[in-house]
C-alpha cells in the first residue's frame, strides 16, 4: 500500500513518500545481498525486500529500517523538524496491513483521527486562553 498526495478530512495533503524510503535502501543496499541488508537492518529478508519494492511497512520495521538507513523518521511522515522534537499529547495512528482494510477505508480513518486531533488542540487552547 502507497500512501502519497492523500487529501485528509480538511483538505490538506498527507504525503508519505514511501517510494523515498525505497530509494534510500535500495541506494543503501547497493553491492549488499538482501538477506545481508535485511540481517544488519534487523528484519526480514521478506519484509525489506517488500519495503524496496514500495510497500508501505508496519510501524516496527519502519523504525528499524530508518535507523539502519541512519535517517529521521519525520522524514517521511511530513514532519518539521521543530514538531517532530516539540513534545505534545499528540495521536499517532498506525493501521496493520490487512487484506480486509481497502487503503480508502485506512485513509479515512486516519483523516478523521487528525481531524480529532486537530480540533482537541483547538478547544484547549481556547480553554487556555479564557
Amino acid at each position: 500500500m502507497i500512501l502519497d498526495g492523500v487529501n485528509d478530512a480538511l483538505g490538506e495533503t498527507m504525503t508519505l513518500p514511501i517510494a523515498e524510503l525505497a530509494r534510500l535502501i535500495t541506494r543503501k543496499r547497493a553491492g549488499l545481498g538482501i538477506r545481508s541488508a535485511a540481517a544488519q537492518a534487523d528484519v526480514s529478508a521478506a519484509t525489506l525486500s517488500r519495503v524496496e519494492n514500495g510497500h508501505l511497512p508496519d510501524l516496527a520495521t519502519f523504525a528499524k529500517i530508518c535507523r539502519w538507513l541512519n535517517v529521521d523518521p519525520a522524514q517521511f511522515l511530513g514532519l518539521e523538524k521543530a514538531q517532530a522534537d516539540e513534545p505534545s499529547n499528540r495521536a499517532v495512528v498506525h493501521f496493520r496491513k490487512k487484506p480486509t482494510v481497502l487503503p480508502e477505508t485506512a485513509t479515512s480513518l486516519g483523516a478523521l483521527i487528525l481531524a480529532a486531533q486537530r480540533a482537541r488542540r483547538a478547544r484547549s487552547d481556547l480553554a487556555g486562553g479564557s
